[in-house]
């Protein structure tokens, strides 16, 4: 841990969040609302827009037609991959009437459980899987198939909505037949209101970090992008300005086919995913000695000496053009570039400036220079380390 920081992310030193001043986009269709409560609870701002939808299982026709084919054709090999999906595939069976017939197809096959979790659904169920690797690994899974050899074996697959790279050729390879039971399938969102404003924030860069937890996300995200003319734009901001933030090396997949280098926890989970963030967004932010305070820029707000001060967007757009070039001039025509939606008129930079010294509470921070612009008013020995900046 971060001298300062409690296990849960939290400072020690300060009464606001690690992530206060940031925003953070989420894109999960699933647990959206445990990885929005962590991250609002170090301090972000969050924008929730799902990038899909999960089918429900009761209503999907692809998962009813795949389950009466293993009934009425039996499988050699049964693989379970996720526990919630697994209970879900069960559930819904139940309800089409064909449950039972389900459970004793199961358990007359060799039932394999991808992990502890999978296995406890696995029991519960009243089943007993052959055999499960501790480690959660579908690598060991298909280790295991290969070894025991699979030709002329016919293999159900719970799929689960993740791409499993390689996995259904190394077996067809070997001689499987290989059947996948779609047990939840992504669509696109059923409202694309909200993803779309999400990719208009990250194209305008109005995001600190977006964060992913599965590939098909990521995959629609950057479809959509491509679909509304916006991908150049959004792969731009996500290499660069915003920080791509992905549950694991899986969901990173879409991403960095576009060339998008994302941070992974090490720890596949959503906690030390917010951990990652809450570490990488504060490093990031700048850090500046200005008329004798500390002033660090994050986001959409501003620490004045520890004390967070909420900045109007107009007023961040003219303190990061200033702070590109610590302690030089910006002329009031270069700040007025930097507004967003400003227009022509140069008194748009004026009535930004007078809020953005009002949202700082320290006027003195930013000095005018009279009929050549504004300056970040630095401290002497910053202004000397800065001067050939």
């Amino acid at each position: 841990m971060h001298d300062g920081q409690h296990d849960d992310g939290q400072r020690g030193d300060a009464p606001h969040g690690p992530l206060a001043g940031f925003t953070v986009g989420v894109t999960a269709a699933r647990r959206a609302e445990e990885l929005g409560t962590l991250l609002r609870r170090r301090g972000a701002t969050v924008v929730h827009a799902p990038a899909l939808r999960i089918v429900p299982l009761a209503d999907d026709g692809e998962l009813l037609a795949a389950t009466r084919q293993l009934v009425a054709d039996k499988p050699d090999v049964v693989v379970a991959t996720t526990a919630i999906g697994f209970r879900g595939w069960i559930e819904a069976a139940d309800g089409w009437g064909i449950g039972d017939r389900l459970l004793e197809t199961l358990r007359r096959g060799e039932l394999l459980a991808r992990g502890p979790k999978v296995k406890g659904a696995v029991r519960a169920a009243g089943l007993t899987e052959a055999w499960s690797p501790a480690s959660e690994s579908m690598a060991e899974v298909l280790e295991r198939l290969l070894e025991e050899g699979v030709r002329g074996r016919r293999v159900a697959l719970q799929l689960h909505g993740e791409p499993l790279p390689g996995f259904v050729e190394a077996l067809r390879e070997a001689g499987a037949e290989v059947v996948g039971v779609p047990v939840y399938r992504w669509m696109p969102p059923e409202d694309i209101a909200p993803l779309d404003r999400l990719l208009d924030l990250t194209a305008a860069r109005a995001l600190d970090a977006l964060t992913f937890t599965s590939a098909p996300a990521a995959a629609s995200l950057l479809g959509r992008a491509e679909e509304r003319g916006l991908l150049t734009e959004v792969v731009t901001a996500l290499r660069g300005d915003i920080v791509p933030a992905c549950v694991g090396p899986v969901t990173a997949v879409p991403l960095q086919a576009r060339g998008i280098d994302t941070v992974q926890p090490e720890r596949f989970r959503l906690g030390p995913l917010v951990q990652l963030i809450c570490r990488e967004l504060p490093a990031r932010a700048r850090t500046l000695p200005i008329a004798g305070h500390r002033v660090e820029i994050r986001g959409h707000a501003v620490l004045v000496d520890e004390e967070l001060r909420a900045v109007p967007p107009a007023g961040m757009a003219l303190l990061h053009t200033l702070a590109r070039r610590p302690g030089w001039v910006v002329s009031r025509a270069d700040l007025l570039r930097a507004l967003p939606g400003s227009g022509t008129d140069e008194h748009a930079v004026e009535t930004a400036m007078a809020r953005l010294r009002t949202a700082l509470g320290v006027p003195r921070l930013i000095q005018t220079v009279v009929k050549r612009g504004y300056r970040l008013a630095l401290d002497p020995a910053a202004d000397a380390k800065y001067a050939g900046a």
